[in-house]
């Protein structure tokens, strides 16, 4: 008789507890629900002509009325002391000045100069207005005035990085790929060391000489240990390699990451063994960069994101300064690579740390100690005091939570390494997670400070444009219980960083590639979901939502945006056509919805797809596909445009997205889904629809998806968990009933009288 009552007091309890647990989740979904999944009106017209003209966006200007008051700044030079209103009309230069002014056209200030006194004033930069140095041959009054109106127009550019289209590049992303067997290494031929760090034509390509240097004392370089955590290890709840394991010493091993292996040939500076070198080729751009950016600059675009490799300009850890660990020749090299960049009349968008940190960083921690803030300062303000007079846009990190998730908390990235207590404990206050990111918000900030901060900047009229580029996933859950997960997902992602760097910041950008959708401890591949070859989700509708989100957020700042990334691996290229405009349309639905709300418009500076050319795309080595031009790596590294780069091409020239160019590339999507054709996909899924981190060197192929996804369309699906498909059954079973009940009432009642 106890035990009965035991049993049921148990029951009861767990009953109550199964209860609260569901009650509790509904009530934290509906809260999410109402947040995130609110439908929305479009404010597209999607019976004109043209969907979107971006050449009538309000204009991101301001009024600067310049005083003509001038001083002595230094020997022979002067700076203007201005005071400065601010409207939302336009741009307004007046300078005084003396002598006979020179003019150039209507639109550009670049070459003002007044003969007699040598007065050289500069142009526009980054929507503001800049001015030069001004040097004065002889000392005298200044008094002639010139007005000048300009108007800065919402841009378009393409992004790239060093990891994925440099040669001559000895990071910890070749390291990484080079994994191999000890079978193999013997095999390989080491590359000669290049003797001269003043060749201009091959200066930084030595900087792997001097990591090798350092690497043969410490070892380094050779037989690596594998990664000893995955994703798919964490997924399956065990560690992936022991300490002690032995790589497999067969010669037909491939390491366990995509890397060169995808590849017909992996165009390896190949050594006279049957085996590839230690050299890699990428995309060429250190040594002949005409190649990107003339194909950049035929679609017309007007600013060009690349980066700057920290390892390449430091190749030793500058523990005794800087002297002997910077190579100047690889700075001067980039100074190059940037004016080639300006000499095809694009701005230049500049990434200081963008996923590569240094091999000798990673090899004592790097981001997890605070003594990598003092070497990332000292290599920005090396980088700024060089190039700072041709950079318009800096960007000191780009994705820095993806950055130390993949690399301290996961280990799937290089630099890493973490153990099992670090994997488990890394959200936690007192986690790597915090711990790394708080010193990455610690070197923002002061390369924020020390860029401002550059003479170039502090002795012109010129206010440089600093932000960061931040990556966001529009995440939902998949079942009810899945709800806690992307709460703790999006307060680790979304905002956080942001908001502590938010008062050093010129602009926020936006790298926005899909949707994730959460399952329990990792991402659901959706059956009925479009994904790209790299197993995102493609939901438009999220870039707009996010965009609105950030504005809210920060609006007290009067902050703009910059899309600084959007983009999708697609060898096809049908669905690349239909994502571009979609994901365009979003970004002028958000600007659009704020105005027509009468608000502070979202103020979206510019859009920057990802990418130019196919290139390496980090741990998933060569196998996705995200450039607008295909590079046949089995000759040559031949580059063959795409039709997504001729229609990107149309749009940033006509600055619109019309009708018929929508219809056309969704048309041909769905026929490809109604013929049951398929694509590459390149991410391994377990039995319970869960996605590896770990990129497959040989694709599966996934179906295209009869689904509408293009902006404004996509409905959202329901919770696919037990309880909510119960809920969801009873509740139409139960709707069912009452409604045949009430057509038969009203059929009863429209019977006629009984005789």
């Amino acid at each position: 008789m106890v035990l009965l009552a035991l049993v049921v007091s148990a029951t009861r309890i767990a009953g109550v507890l199964v209860v609260t647990i569901v009650a509790a989740n509904a009530l934290s979904f509906s809260r999410y629900r109402s947040k995130n999944l609110r439908p929305f009106c479009s404010p597209i017209d999607e019976t004109a002509d043209v969907l979107a003209d971006f050449s009538v966006l309000p204009p991101e200007v301001e009024t600067l009325i310049l005083l003509g008051e001038f001083w002595i700044w230094r020997k022979g030079f002067v700076r203007s002391h201005a005071r400065v209103s601010k409207t939302k009309k336009s741009y307004v230069h007046l300078v005084q000045a003396t002598g006979q002014l020179t003019r150039t056209p209507f639109g550009d200030i670049s070459a003002v100069e007044a003969s007699a006194s040598g007065v050289h004033f500069g142009q526009f930069w980054g929507g503001k207005v800049s001015c030069h140095k001004v040097k004065l041959q002889d000392s005298f009054d200044l008094s002639i005035s010139f007005y000048f109106l300009e108007t800065e127009r919402f841009f378009f550019g393409l992004a790239t990085a060093p990891a994925h289209v440099e040669d001559n590049l000895n990071d910890a992303w070749l390291q990484f790929a080079e994994e191999q067997s000890p079978a193999i290494a013997t095999h390989i031929e080491q590359q000669p060391v290049d003797s001269s760090l003043a060749s201009a034509s091959d200066s930084g390509s030595q900087q792997g000489s001097l990591a090798r240097d350092e690497n043969q004392k410490t070892g380094a370089l050779g037989i690596k240990k594998p990664l000893k955590i995955a994703i798919e290890a964490m997924i399956r709840g065990i560690e992936k390699f022991s300490e002690t394991e032995q790589l497999n010493a067969d010669p037909e091993f491939h390491p366990a990451v995509a890397s060169w292996h995808n590849v017909p040939r992996p165009c390896f500076l190949f050594s006279q063994t049957i085996y590839p070198g230690l050299r890699k080729e990428r995309l060429r751009f250190w040594s002949d960069p005409d190649i990107e950016l003339k194909l950049a600059k035929d679609t017309g675009i007007s600013v060009f994101r690349m980066g700057i490799d920290w390892a390449r300009i430091m190749p030793r850890e500058p523990r005794q300064g800087i002297s002997d660990s910077v190579n100047f020749a690889a700075l001067e090299r980039y100074r190059w690579i940037i004016g080639k960049v300006r000499s095809y009349g694009m701005k230049v968008m500049l990434t200081l740390f963008h996923h590569s940190l240094p091999p000798w960083a990673g090899e004592y921690g790097g981001w997890k100690l605070e003594k990598t803030v003092d070497y990332f300062l000292q290599f920005t303000k090396i980088v700024a005091d060089r190039v700072a007079d041709l950079v318009d846009y800096w960007v000191t990190f780009n994705e820095p939570h993806i950055f130390v998730i993949l690399t301290y908390c996961a280990g799937v990235w290089p630099g890493g390494n973490p153990d099992m207590i670090e994997v488990a404990t890394s959200t936690l206050p007192t986690g790597v997670f915090k711990q790394a990111m708080h010193w990455i918000a610690v070197a923002h900030v002061k390369a924020y400070d020390c860029i401002h901060g550059t003479e170039y900047y502090t002795m012109s009229l010129i206010k440089p444009n600093v932000g960061i580029a931040h990556h966001v996933s529009f995440t939902r859950p998949y079942g009810l219980f899945d709800v806690a997960a992307v709460t703790l997902a999006n307060s680790l992602s979304v905002f956080r960083f942001v908001d502590d760097i938010c008062d050093q910041l010129d602009f926020i950008g936006i790298n926005y590639y899909g949707q994730e959708v959460i399952s329990g401890p990792g991402l659901k591949l959706v059956d009925d979901d479009e994904y790209s070859e790299s197993g995102r989700g493609i939901y438009p509708d999220g870039l707009f939502r996010i965009l609105l989100m950030f504005h809210e957020r920060y609006k007290h700042l009067n902050l703009p945006f910059i899309i600084t990334e959007n983009g999708v691996s697609d060898e096809t290229d049908l669905i690349r056509q239909p994502y571009l405009l979609e994901h365009l349309l979003a970004v002028y639905a958000a600007v659009l919805t704020d105005l027509n709300a009468l608000l502070q418009g979202v103020r979206v500076l510019g859009y920057l797809f990802w990418t130019t050319s196919d290139n390496w795309e980090w741990a998933d080595g060569y196998g996705p596909k995200f450039g607008l031009v295909a590079v046949d790596r089995a000759n040559n590294l031949a580059r063959i445009p795409r039709p997504s780069y001729y229609l990107f091409k149309k749009v940033v020239e006509t600055r619109q997205v019309t009708k018929a160019e929508r219809m056309r590339g969704w048309s041909e999507l769905q026929l490809a889904a109604r013929e049951k054709r398929t694509r590459p996909f390149y991410r391994a899924v377990d039995r319970r629809g869960l996605m590896y981190a770990g990129g497959l060197d040989e694709p599966t192929q996934r179906a295209y998806i009869q689904r509408d996804w293009r902006f404004g369309h996509y409905e959202m699906s329901s919770l696919q968990d037990p309880v909510s498909r119960t809920w969801r059954f009873i509740s139409r079973t139960f709707s069912s009933r009452r409604k045949a009940q009430t057509e038969e009432v009203d059929d009863q009642l429209l019977l006629p009288d009984a005789v």
